[in-house]
């Protein structure tokens, strides 16, 4: 392919033309040149170009380099429109240019902060937001000061801004920190208390503001509102840096303009080369819908996924609500959601179908999963209802599979075995399992499944025997059942038929659970919190929701309430079962890292103002920073955070347009493993409920979003 030299076409970067080595060179799909503000060339600015040429609109961004140099690389043929976007900087004016062509851009310094202030992330806003001080907690009651008395620390404040508030979409971008149509309120607590009782999400706002106290949390978010609305910004983010500057982002729309993309998987966890080249997939959660976007054509597609029972018939009805208090500011009085399958997290097999965890019928289980049942698994701990359960979605013949599970599903993972035994986490007290091998070769739900409860081995012999369960005090002459509502889910590749989970909260908790060879008798559990109020521990932190392992055996999980990536190496830890194995035994096992970013007003305590809905383990160096790289989403910083373990150093991959960046999940995928950076990828999307919160607004659409880092920022 013929390559323009812009050096030898004698361009200037800031003086003389540059030298050989500072060469940018184009291909014939590539785009590139200098980015200059009266201040000089600017460099950790971002180049954003955008097409409608193709069946999705698709975009790329990169970084520009220490020069204000920028290569946009391996463009399809089209027409872009192209500016920059940085800290500190107004966007530029857009203009249009094709591949093979050099461009330089004019860069706009901001005229005041505020405006400068208008593209900072979701987090920086909500960091503004004032906490009460820890003297408040535990909270006094309606008659008191207003806070509850469950709400017994400071961390658990927080912890409601986070888990509570955030898991449907941000709080900081600018739908929510400022009030759209403030003159029609008498005040902006009133206008606050009006919001979060408008559209079909009305009870799940309501519910959660009252656990804070209702009165407290309304006055407490509109001051909030009235700093920013009179001026007051946050402080501005650090541009780009090092590797950050390497990060190429490609990314094609999809979803619809209400769709809500929970999650997306792009090839098999176990092994990234499964799918090389393929369409890459998502949940439409509250459309009931699988869709995928083919990279190669830019065309999304979507199937409608199927349920066994019939919809409003019993308990059988959509999970979002079919009725509203109020109008939504939005779309007024129509329902735009309508989800009894709720479809939550896919996954990949081996063959390249895509598993996810799928409400098929209404919640009330079958006899065999109930008391009285001869099946062994229910007659050792028999489950009344689940609400969701598993389905998979075959490419090769366009078929959707359903499998009835006794218990819930929420997050699914394939385990290393013989067997493929697919690993699901259930929001409740169980972690269950589906024998796929089994599954295949008989088709019988029933003989393919299996469950266990978490119950720790408290007396220490090294077995599961009497137990007291969750409801019970504990019995020094028992083992215990200990945690519940596990979210997120690994099995642990170092060792067969062992599986991590995590549940949040404060302190939240994780769980080792070892199925044994002849479960549910052979299941045993050990447990585990982060360190909190534990005196022997350095850093404190709580609330794991996301949770994976790297190749070694070691469990990284992102604390969503305290903001850190947590290390939990198993190994250090000096007790793992019997009296004392309660949570706080092992502090020694943790290390805690403060993930980038400001900390909430308020706020003494080691780490951030993000929240990370999840987090994720490059295994496999898919993204080119190296094997065993966690990954947490910065899902209300518009970014990735990649920790490199060894240099003990964030990489934050920021996607900085359309703001509103809010990933669930990501997975890798090598496509071509002698490609270098170009083979392979980390893939996410905007998982955000409330996709007009996105920039743009009503009518825009999610994103499904390529990260690739290249050697360099001039890589093409």
């Amino acid at each position: 392919m013929a390559a323009v030299t812009l050096a030898a076409a004698g361009l200037i970067l800031d003086g003389p033309a540059v030298s050989a080595w500072q060469a940018i060179m184009l291909d014939a799909d590539d785009i590139g040149g200098v980015v200059r503000s009266p201040n000089g060339p600017e460099a950790g600015v971002w180049v954003i170009a955008e097409t409608d040429d193709f069946a999705t609109r698709l975009r790329k961004i990169v970084v520009t380099d220490d020069a204000g140099r920028y290569v946009l690389p391996d463009l399809p043929d089209a027409d872009y429109e192209i500016w920059v976007r940085g800290y500190g900087l107004a966007d530029s004016p857009k203009v249009t240019g094709r591949p093979g062509q050099p461009l330089d851009l004019t860069a706009v310094i901001a005229a005041d902060p505020q405006q400068a202030a208008a593209v900072y992330p979701a987090n920086y806003w909500y960091s503004l937001m004032q906490v009460p001080d820890p003297s408040e907690f535990p909270g006094t009651g309606a008659d008191g000061n207003g806070i509850p008395p469950t709400v017994r620390t400071q961390a658990h404040w927080v912890d409601l801004l986070k888990q509570g508030c955030q898991l449907c979409h941000q709080l900081g971008n600018l739908p929510t920190r400022e009030i759209p149509n403030a003159a029609d309120f008498d005040s902006t607590e009133a206008a606050w208390a009006h919001r979060i009782v408008t559209g079909q999400r009305a009870s799940n706002m309501a519910a959660t503001i009252n656990r804070f106290g209702r009165q407290r949390a309304i006055a407490s978010y509109a001051e909030w509102t009235d700093r920013i609305m009179a001026g007051q910004v946050p402080p501005q983010p650090e541009r780009p840096q090092g590797r950050e500057r390497d990060v190429v982002l490609t990314m094609w729309e999809w979803g619809g303009e209400t769709g809500y993309i929970h999650d997306e998987i792009a090839s098999d966890k176990r092994d990234p080369r499964v799918n090389a080249g393929g369409p890459v997939y998502g949940v439409e959660f509250a459309g009931d819908k699988l869709v995928w976007v083919d990279p190669d054509s830019s065309e999304a597609h979507e199937v409608v996924l199927p349920v066994r029972d019939t919809p409003g018939e019993g308990d059988f009805r959509s999970y979002i609500a079919q009725e509203m208090p109020n109008p939504s500011f939005y779309y007024g009085d129509e329902l735009i959601w309508n989800n009894p399958g709720n479809p939550h997290n896919p996954m990949m097999d081996a063959e390249g179908r895509v598993w996810m965890t799928h409400q098929i019928r209404g919640p009330g289980n079958p006899d065999w999963c109930r008391e009285g049942s001869d099946n062994p698994f229910a007659q050792y701990y028999p489950i009344d209802r689940a609400a969701r359960h598993v389905a998979y979605y075959d490419p090769a013949n366009e078929h959707v599979e359903l499998i009835d599970t006794c218990f819930n599903t929420h997050h699914l993972q394939f385990g290393f075995d013989q067997d493929d035994t697919l690993y699901l986490s259930s929001v409740s007290d169980v972690i269950g399992w589906v024998n796929t091998k089994t599954y295949a070769e008989t088709g019988d739900e029933q003989a393919s499944q299996g469950w266990c409860p978490t119950i720790v081995d408290t007396t220490g012999d090294g077995r599961i025997g009497e137990w007291t369960g969750l409801r019970e005090d504990p019995d020094p002459t028992k083992d215990r059942q200990m945690g519940r509502g596990w979210y997120g889910i690994v099995p642990d590749p170092t060792e067969e038929n062992v599986v991590w989970a995590a549940s949040a909260g404060v302190p939240g908790q994780i769980v080792r659970l070892s199925i044994g060879d002849d479960p549910p008798e052979t299941c045993i559990t050990e447990y585990y919190q982060p360190p909190f109020e534990n005196a022997d521990a350095p850093i404190q932190g709580y609330s794991p929701r996301g949770i994976d392992i790297d190749r070694n055996g070691v469990v990284w999980t992102a604390l969503s309430g305290s903001g850190h990536v947590a290390k939990f190496d198993r190994n250090r830890c000096a007790v793992l079962n019997g009296p004392t194995a309660t949570g706080q035994h092992c502090p020694e096992g943790w290390t805690l890292y403060a993930t980038p970013g400001p900390q909430m007003r308020g706020v003494d305590a080691h780490g951030s103002a993000d929240f990370h809905y999840y987090n994720w383990v490059d295994q496999f160096d898919t993204l080119g920073l190296g094997e065993n790289v966690p990954i947490a989403t910065g899902s209300t910083s518009d970014s990735l955070l990649a920790f490199l373990p060894e240099a003990e150093e964030f990489v934050i991959m920021r996607v900085p347009y359309p703001l509103g960046f809010y990933s669930r999940g990501l997975d890798g995928r090598i496509d071509d493993p002698d490609a270098g950076w170009k083979g392979r990828a980390v893939w996410a999307d905007y998982g955000t409920n409330a996709v007009w919160h996105i920039e743009g607004g009503k009518g825009t659409q999610g994103n499904l979003v390529k990260f690739q880092v290249r050697p360099h920022p001039l890589a093409h």
